[in-house]
């Protein structure tokens, strides 16, 4: 038997319950994975509240994210073999899936071999921050080594990364955050320099520290009215890339100073959708995992499926640093 979380109504963590089911059976393209880790993201809140960037079908399942051991193939499944370490990156709608589980069926173009001497817990909390990091920055954003990125929510686990991918590249980037608080455990991640958005002005200090120009890259998880600040502290020609919606407000493209700017929206679902793109990703961050650059900050790991619903309250918390990561079964 499999237990699942589901939920029938969008709330709070509370309306999270536990289902036992039968093993669940891979059709075809699909892959069943026994789950050993859990990585807990942003979306998966936003999909609980119905205030996800898709519409969520009830009765809904949860979760993006998850490493584990290859336990059964569908139809048609020749690239992976029963007893294969894999991770699961974000490639499918929750609404077709989820892996908050003991057993999980996913697509099979949504694994990502796990390398051996990385742990179940890393492998959860690696993927999806790196991947947005990765593409958002380095794909499609274009950023080269001596521009400065600025990275908001940076406390964040694809925050984190981004740090990490910019450092990767030979970029400078700067974090930002509410207040000084986080700062030395943001420049102990790897920031050249930290913003505290509370407490100083954040485009007064990125022009200050820029030399004048602004940034080259913007990388911003946060949207709403902010993106005006955002757009002075970028440089002429320069690029302001949207991945996430965290203000929860409109977010309107500041005309009224006609910046002289690239103002785009980016979403992990291009690249996991794109098996040539999801390929190079890979390539990316495989090569850093392997040789050191590349580790996922975890803040907390909850042990035991049971916790999800104390794993989500301290998901919107908004006190951690990093990762929050789930065990189903409870144990390492």
């Amino acid at each position: 038997m499999t237990r699942t979380v589901r939920f029938s109504e969008l709330g709070e963590p509370e309306v999270l319950r536990i289902d036992e089911e039968t093993d669940p059976a891979p059709g075809p393209g699909e892959v069943a994975v026994d789950v050993a880790a859990i990585g807990l993201n942003r979306a998966e809140s936003m999909f609980r509240r119905g205030t996800y960037i898709e519409e969520t079908r009830l009765p809904a399942r949860l979760g993006y994210e998850c490493s584990g051991t290859v336990a059964a193939l569908g139809e048609g499944v020749t690239r992976w073999s029963v007893g294969d370490r894999v991770s699961v990156v974000p490639a499918f709608s929750m609404n077709d899936y989820g892996v908050y589980a003991d057993r999980a069926v996913v697509p099979a173009r949504a694994l990502v071999p796990l390398p051996a001497a990385t742990s179940w817990v890393d492998g959860a909390a690696v993927w999806m921050p790196f991947l947005v990091a990765y593409g958002g920055l380095v794909e499609t954003g274009g950023l080269r080594a001596g521009d400065h990125v600025l990275v908001t929510a940076a406390t964040s686990s694809v925050g984190l990364a981004s740090l990490a991918v910019a450092n990767r590249v030979g970029a400078v980037p700067i974090a930002t955050s509410r207040s000084s608080s986080k700062a030395q455990q943001l420049l102990d991640a790897g920031a050249a320099h930290v913003v505290a958005t509370g407490e100083e002005d954040l485009v007064e200090r990125v022009l200050e520290i820029t030399d004048g120009r602004g940034c080259e890259h913007v990388l911003d998880a946060v949207a709403g009215p902010g993106v005006a600040d955002l757009a002075r502290a970028t440089a002429k020609g320069g690029v302001l890339t949207i991945h996430g919606l965290l203000s929860g407000q409109p977010t309107p493209f500041p005309a009224e100073t006609l910046p002289d700017l690239w103002m785009r929206a980016y979403t992990l679902f291009a690249m996991t959708h794109d098996a040539e793109r999801l390929r190079r990703a890979g390539a990316f961050v495989g090569a850093g995992l392997r040789d050191g650059a590349f580790a996922p900050q975890v803040d907390r790991v909850f042990e035991g499926l049971d916790q999800v619903v104390d794993a989500h309250r301290h998901l919107e918390s908004n006190t951690q640093v990093g990762k929050i990561v789930l065990l189903p079964g409870g144990a390492r």
